[in-house]
């Protein structure tokens, strides 16, 4: 049995309502108690003027565009001319596992070294002249190269819906070795299907992805009321898009719908009832000026909320704190205001239930050992009052100290300890260089 001892900390978010300042006790990559730690520790760490946080949960990330990341030309712009403009990128630059890889190498570093330690990765792309279990696989070999926990969501654009299934399938054998379950036993790697949205794939798509879905046990996902979403669905349906989704069965206590920029009330109560999750992403449709998704009116009828970034070519970064600050800022500006407390709730176990996975997103004991040392002690936070409001509202731009994912230090004194994080910056940019020059 191995422990490490957290001690000193200024703060401890234990969870949405419990805040300590008790050394937290890490047995065996296991949140544990006092009395697990009575005969000593392997480890003991100083976190004297630290708030630790359990680990962030970014429920919705799109890896790929990691190396697509959002141009002058491409920002603030109507969604269907970005998705046009996307597109165009994916086709000139080629989508294939080596860059597929790095990419995801990138975006999983990066969001390790801003604290997020599970990502849920929506990926899209899927060219047909590729093998998706490889490319499926490149996310997934990066994930265990860096250490990150990886929900990986075999996603659809208008793909054959019978080809997207049966790739399901393939991924689910070759990765999870046709467990009952979509989780891998260590519970480093989640799988998940998910439509983009009623804007690009119809009523099949979203049937037969539901069907494989329970057939092997995986979470649903999918995308809805974002301005392209709404647009299409009217012309094409005369529905709004929650309704086409409640009516294709895609309302359920299974099932996280991101974005949500343009929701009545009425939808509101609707996705309340079915029981579905919600993920919040202002810094893609902020910046975008796609909208922001009334998270507070959410939360108040009882959705379960998380936080994502979304991807790099609508939002640069994967820095999901500095998303949760904005998403303080900006709640103000549509007249329903969120606490910082509320967010980071949001941030970790909000983000945890809609990805069904209860041992995440809090460090209540029987946890999964996800945290966060966040340092507070320099002139940034001098003169905060509450230090974990500090966290969003003071030092834009925070990084945490040290992560620890499972049990095992991934970051430490601000570094990445699984792999050279510069080199794996040179790989992609080479990649990208070496891409363009040939490209038509």
């Amino acid at each position: 049995m191995t422990t490490t001892v957290l001690t000193g900390a200024a703060a401890i978010l234990r969870d949405a309502s419990t805040v300590t300042r008790d050394p937290v006790v890490v047995v065996d990559g296991w949140i544990g108690t006092g009395a697990d730690a009575q005969d000593g520790a392997d480890q003991v760490v100083d976190v004297s003027g630290c708030v630790v946080t359990p680990g962030l949960v970014n429920a919705h990330h799109h890896l790929l565009q990691t190396a697509f990341r959002s141009r002058p030309e491409s920002r603030s712009v109507p969604m269907p001319q970005w998705l046009a403009s996307m597109a165009k990128r994916y086709s000139s630059v080629g989508v294939d596992p080596e860059l597929t890889a790095v990419a995801a190498s990138v975006g999983l570093a990066e969001s390790l070294l801003c604290g997020v330690t599970t990502v849920a990765d929506h990926h899209l792309t899927w060219p047909r002249d590729q093998d998706p279990v490889a490319l499926a696989g490149a996310t997934i070999g990066a994930a265990a190269r860096v250490g990150a926990r990886l929900v990986f969501v075999r996603g659809t654009a208008r793909d054959d819906p019978d080809l997207a299934a049966a790739s399901v399938a393939d991924i689910h054998r070759t990765y999870l070795g046709g467990a009952s379950t979509g989780t891998s036993a260590d519970g480093m790697l989640q799988l998940a299907v998910g439509p983009s949205g009623v804007h690009a794939d119809g009523p099949e798509t979203f049937a037969t992805l539901a069907e494989v879905a329970s057939r092997f046990g995986l979470r649903r996902r999918t995308q809805a009321n974002e301005e392209v979403d709404v647009q299409v669905a009217a012309a094409r349906y005369g529905r709004r898009p929650l309704t086409l989704l409640d009516e294709w069965g895609w309302l359920d206590d299974d099932v996280t719908v991101a974005h949500l920029c343009d929701i009545t009330d009425d939808e509101i109560a609707l996705l309340a009832r079915s029981g579905a999750s919600a993920t919040h992403a202002p810094g893609c449709d902020v910046p975008m000026g796609w909208g922001v998704a009334r998270v507070a009116a959410l939360m108040y009828t009882g959705v379960r909320v998380g936080l994502g970034t979304s991807g790099g070519g609508s939002n640069d970064a994967g820095h999901l704190l500095a998303d949760a600050r904005l998403a303080v800022q900006v709640s103000g500006l549509i007249g329903e205001p969120v606490t910082a407390r509320a967010v980071l709730a949001m941030a970790s176990e909000g983000s945890a239930a809609g990805l069904g996975r209860s041992e995440l997103g809090h460090l209540r004991s029987g946890a999964a050992a996800d945290l966060c040392v966040w340092d507070c002690s320099d002139v940034f936070d001098a003169g905060v009052p509450d230090p974990l409001d500090g966290l969003l509202w003071a030092g834009p731009g925070r990084r945490p100290r040290d992560v620890m994912v499972g049990g095992r230090w991934v970051v430490r004194d601000g570094r990445l300890l699984t792999a050279e994080s510069r080199s794996l910056a040179t790989e992609l940019t080479t990649q990208l260089d070496r891409r363009h020059r040939h490209a038509p």
